[in-house]
């Protein structure tokens, strides 16, 4: 089934507003019939099974071409509007995308081939009111690809994680389930929409009937305060940094009462206990749910139930509806109590595999077992607990970073002969970014690590950026040769 007509299958008629805000509004039946003659317009000039990026700030503009090109047959890949050139191009090159949905801001900031379709909003605006396109209404499709979302690799390229119609409707669904989400709930979406976790918002409230309200200005807190006050938000969804910061720069946010407010969800990292603690006490009548995912699972594997998050407040839970997840010591035998291993996860919400990658596939994906590559335990009671990432990739701001890219770029500096990026704790963004440099020989450290910011600044996203620098005389070895970190 095409996920177009299952979020839209109770709702495609109604005058009910989906998107409220300020700045714009949209009905179901607004949405519904716009993303249509996107649709319509895709099928006519381009056919099904092409792949299409879309590259926007949360909005209307965005919805309406995420939602016509998963309609279309095509495939949606939704990318950061922050995202680096190269790591565009190289995207581009590799999905052989023909076609881009951009917004204002991402078109003046990116640049792209003259052999490739751009439209823009003005041209988006002309589409979505051409009433004079029919588009195919079959549900069955031949590409069971819906979107494919980029992560930073090991490597420092981009992984594209190939996600299905299918996947989606079995996370949707799970997800519903467990958050007991009615038309009646109301989100508040701070999260981008190309993170699966914000996609997640936008198809559990579409498919319940219910509304969302965009807040693309989370640093301005007073806004995202007044959104869950004036629009009777009944939940908000955060990484650890939004919780982080509302918690400890706000100076208004703990004392309101937010009367419409149900729950609140956490994913994207570990929130520290502290936080926790500190939000339930603050909100102690309010649901507060964390949960555990990753893009390869669609969105979403695992929730701590509200009931527990005072005597498991560590805990990422338990499995989500229609997800089975295990942990698996080195001979793949099932761990005992508090023996950790690698936990693994299987349900029809794990990703098709990463795009043109099978060796990578291969390795991630075994016998129908998703390899997190996150280390955990299990309490007595089948809780689990994350002890650690086996992966390398580290998470700032929710966001996935590869320590590799930013090596390459602070490693092209003169000065430098090696460099190691890693994570440490954070208040503000969970993980943050260190890096330890060495240098060729005796510099001002104070000017190089000018140089080396404004070298990053150049070719790295803000998030990417380290916050904090070591400076080394010498690289330290380790017996068999090994750089230590």
């Amino acid at each position: 089934m095409n996920v177009f007509d299952y979020l839209f299958e109770t709702s495609k008629n109604l005058d009910k507003d989906f998107l409220l805000g300020t700045k714009e509004t949209a009905s179901f039946k607004k949405l519904y019939n716009d993303s249509l003659n996107i649709a319509s317009y895709l099928n006519e000039t381009i056919g099904e099974g092409k792949n299409i990026l879309l590259i926007s700030s949360n909005s209307s503009f965005f919805i309406t071409a995420y939602l016509g090109i998963l309609k279309s047959g095509n495939t949606c890949i939704p990318i950061d509007f922050s995202i680096e050139q190269s790591n565009l191009d190289y995207i581009i090159d590799t999905t052989e995308s023909k076609t881009i949905f951009v917004d204002k801001i991402a078109q003046r900031k990116l640049e792209c081939s003259s052999t490739i379709n751009l439209i823009d909003e003005t041209t988006h605006t002309q589409l979505t009111n051409n009433k004079k396109h029919t588009t195919n209404t079959s549900t069955n499709y031949l590409n069971p690809i819906a979107e494919i979302i980029f992560t930073s690799g090991s490597t420092g390229k981009p992984k594209g994680v190939m996600i299905s119609h299918h996947n989606i409707i079995s996370n949707t669904n799970s997800i519903i389930e467990y958050l007991k989400l009615t038309s009646k709930d109301i989100m508040e979406v701070v999260l981008p929409f190309y993170y699966c976790y914000g996609l997640s918002l936008l198809h559990t409230h579409l498919k319940v009937g219910g509304s969302i309200v965009l807040n693309n200005n989370f640093m301005f807190l007073g806004t995202v305060i007044n959104d869950l006050k004036n629009y009777n938000c009944t939940g908000f969804a955060g990484v650890p940094s939004h919780f982080q910061i509302l918690l400890k720069k706000s100076q208004s946010f703990k004392t309101e009462t937010f009367p419409s407010l149900r729950y609140a969800t956490q994913a994207g990292g570990k929130l520290h206990s502290v936080f926790i603690d500190e939000f339930t006490t603050a909100f102690p009548s309010k649901e507060f749910y964390i949960m555990y995912g990753q893009t390869e699972a669609t969105a979403r594997l695992s929730y701590l139930p509200p009931e527990f998050i005072k005597t498991k407040t560590d805990s990422i839970g338990k499995a989500i509806p229609n997800v089975e997840l295990k942990i698996v010591n080195e001979k793949g035998e099932i761990t005992k109590t508090n023996e950790e291993g690698e936990l693994l996860a299987r349900g029809e919400n794990i990703m098709l595999g990463y795009y043109k990658d099978e060796t990578a596939t291969n390795l991630t994906i075994e016998n129908g077992w998703l390899h997190t590559g996150d280390l955990a335990k299990t309490d007595k009671d089948g809780f689990i607990y994350i002890v650690a990432r086996k992966k390398e990739i580290l998470k700032v701001r929710g966001k996935r970073v590869s320590p590799k890219e930013i090596e390459k770029v602070i490693l092209s500096v003169p000065e430098v002969i090696d460099c190691t990026i890693s994570g440490f704790d954070d208040n503000l963004l969970g993980e943050a970014i260190q890096a330890t440099i060495t240098l060729n020989t005796h510099h001002n450290e104070v000017q190089i690590k000018e140089n080396i910011l404004q070298k990053c600044a150049k070719h790295l996203a803000a998030h990417k950026i380290p916050q904090k620098f070591v400076f080394k005389n010498t690289i330290q070895m380790s017996a068999t040769g090994k750089k230590k970190c």
